[in-house]
């Protein structure tokens, strides 16, 4: 590995690719299909220094929680309890104020969605310093946990998920299998729980609440005039078959998409997006913004077309489009 003070375009590709968001990072691929294998690498080898485990290849959620759960009433469970339900992995800490005011909001959703009749259950994965702060945190939850003095299952299930910050919510079906990784927002987007097990959107409305999924990697954002009644909807319904056809591609291939998609109207947040990355106040105004790289394409035209927003979407994925610094 190279370590240079700014980031060349290839490895700014490599950073998007693989949506590292912090470093260090260490990922492991197969080098004969380019899958990854492993996002916490440096997990693996802090637990693994032997390299036993090697190829450290994903396991299923089933063989990764295996064993004792907790109640906050100090009730042991085997995690074969979570058979057949849907299941919010919920990686959080005492210490970390936002996750903190996410629990006080999940634990209504929680009580919500089993209220509806439906089979979910949240397990807890602390990432406190202490048992003592682990136990004090515990007590508000009236859902599942792994064991804090388990932190060899604590840490195999930050590996499985590749975790990189928290609050994190990840949400399973009851096969195990990941419905979302945005929990946390869909969370704070949906309060009535009317969405839930949250399947994701191919094109989502920018708000507060997932204006953070802007620095995971590329984003599509159509800007329009809220204030014309019907535009934020008219734009979702133009981008979202071009949204589904780059999901389904890269799905196919068992491949993150390689951007996401967002309409933003006209507000707070959004002024200050446009000032921050200095666009220009036209609507409808077509962007790709690339945080982590600090770049920004612009497409300013009267009309947007879904012919537009293809052949834009396409000469970014082949790199025909020139960037401009944010």
């Amino acid at each position: 590995s190279l370590c240079l003070p700014f980031p060349s375009l290839f490895q700014l590709k490599l950073w998007n690719k693989y949506r590292v968001s912090n470093i260090p990072s260490l990922i492991f691929i197969d080098a004969a299909t380019g899958k990854v294998v492993c996002r916490n690498g440096l997990l693996v080898i802090r637990d693994d220094p032997e390299g036993l485990e090697f190829p450290w290849g994903p396991k299923p959620f089933s063989e990764v929680v295996a064993g004792p759960l907790l109640r906050n009433n100090g009730q042991s469970l085997d995690s074969n309890v979570l058979e057949g339900s849907h299941v919010g992995v919920y990686f959080s800490a005492h210490w970390c104020p936002p996750c903190r005011s996410l629990t006080r909001v999940l634990v209504e959703s929680y009580r919500k969605i089993k209220e509806a009749g439906q089979k979910f259950e949240i397990l807890f994965v602390s990432a406190d310093r202490s048992e003592d702060s682990f136990k004090q945190y515990f007590s508000e939850m009236p859902w599942l946990a792994v064991p804090y003095a388990d932190e060899a299952r604590r840490s195999r299930l930050n590996r499985l998920y590749g975790i990189q910050g928290i609050p994190t919510l990840i949400v399973l079906d009851p096969k195990g299998d990941v419905i979302t990784r945005q929990g946390r927002v869909e969370v704070l987007n949906d309060i009535e729980c009317r969405e839930f097990p949250w399947h994701p959107k191919p094109v989502l409305e920018l708000t507060d609440s997932n204006a953070v999924q802007l620095n995971e990697g590329p984003c599509l954002v159509l800007f329009v005039d809220s204030e014309d009644d019907g535009e934020s909807e008219a734009a979702k319904q133009l981008i979202q078959p071009i949204a589904e056809k780059i999901i389904a591609k890269y799905k196919a291939k068992e491949e993150e998409a390689p951007l996401l998609f967002f309409v933003a109207g006209e507000d707070d947040m959004t002024d200050s997006l446009r000032d921050y990355t200095n666009l220009p106040e036209a609507a409808p105004l077509l962007t790709i913004l690339d945080m982590s790289a600090r770049a920004k394409y612009v497409m300013d035209v009267e009309e947007i077309t879904p012919e537009i927003v293809e052949a834009f979407v396409s000469d970014f994925l082949a790199d025909k489009l020139k960037p401009e610094p944010i």
